[in-house]
């Protein structure tokens, strides 16, 4: 029998990518599953896939609070607990602070940040009883910051230390607090980041073929969960970086320029 056989685990952000690896990962470890989306026609393939087993999709924004509320509402009424909250859903950007609109830099908080704070709470009492594990999925962008993606960085920042003082609050509960930095994976948050002006680019600049899938992502993330871990940064260069910037911090400076520079010009 699994770990997680008969856990109630709520996945935000999964009809696509780590999300989506997520839910079908813990589908076949035998948990119960409730996952929200924006786009209700990529969550009902999802549950189409696995028709049968105890998966509950939900059509929501996270960037509305009475929209998490309605979803952890959901949630609590058709499985009676949760044992696992995954704040998965984010969005990127790639834009010079600049040029970037407000609207833009707002939007990325109100879903990294504010989405998994919104979530958090309502499940909270429950994860509590539970004595259960909050995740947040962040990024190495969450210690060290990344020209062109301000917002984006920021949120990440925010996330980290919300995490690390809610983890604090509640090191005596039973409940485990982890957040995880991926590093660069497979999926489509960047062919969804957003431009200057808010609105999705629809292509990603880098190499997808190159980074790790987010099938494997999602059993690093399964596993540190199982170990009731605090934090992780999933990259060599990830964990490099994080490193580097805590000892060396204006080397970092120069390096994170460079990789992300070339000919004065912001490439990544």
């Amino acid at each position: 029998m699994s770990l997680f056989s008969n856990k109630v685990v709520v996945v935000t952000g999964g009809s696509e990518g780590i999300g989506k690896a997520l839910v079908d990962a813990f589908l076949a470890l035998g948990a119960k599953v409730a996952t929200c989306g924006r786009n209700y026609d990529k969550l009902y393939q999802i549950q189409s896939l696995h028709a049968g087993k105890p998966l509950l999709i939900h059509t929501t924004d996270v960037s509305k609070e009475q929209e998490c509320k309605n979803f952890i509402d959901t949630v609590l009424k058709n499985f009676g607990h949760i044992d696992i909250l995954i704040n998965n859903a984010g969005i990127s950007m790639r834009a010079l602070f600049a040029d970037v609109s407000i609207d833009a830099l707002r939007k990325v908080m109100d879903v990294n940040f504010w989405g998994s704070v919104y979530c958090t709470k309502f499940a909270l009492a429950s994860i509590e009883k539970q004595r259960g594990t909050i995740v947040s999925i962040s990024s190495v962008a969450g210690f060290r910051g990344l020209p062109g993606r301000t917002g984006y960085s920021a949120s990440k920042f925010a996330l980290n230390g919300w995490m690390e003082a809610l983890r604090t609050e509640l090191l005596d509960s039973g409940v485990n607090v982890l957040w995880v930095s991926p590093g660069f994976t497979a999926s489509n948050i960047r062919n969804a980041a957003l431009d200057s002006k808010g609105n999705p680019q629809g292509e990603s600049p880098m190499d997808e073929g190159a980074m790790m899938s987010s099938e494997a992502c999602a059993q690093h993330i399964i596993d540190a969960i199982g170990k009731r871990k605090r934090t992780v940064v999933l990259s060599a260069q990830g964990k490099q970086t994080v490193i580097l910037n805590k000892l060396f911090p204006s080397l970092a400076d120069k390096l994170v320029r460079k990789f992300f520079y070339k000919n004065n010009t912001l490439i990544k």
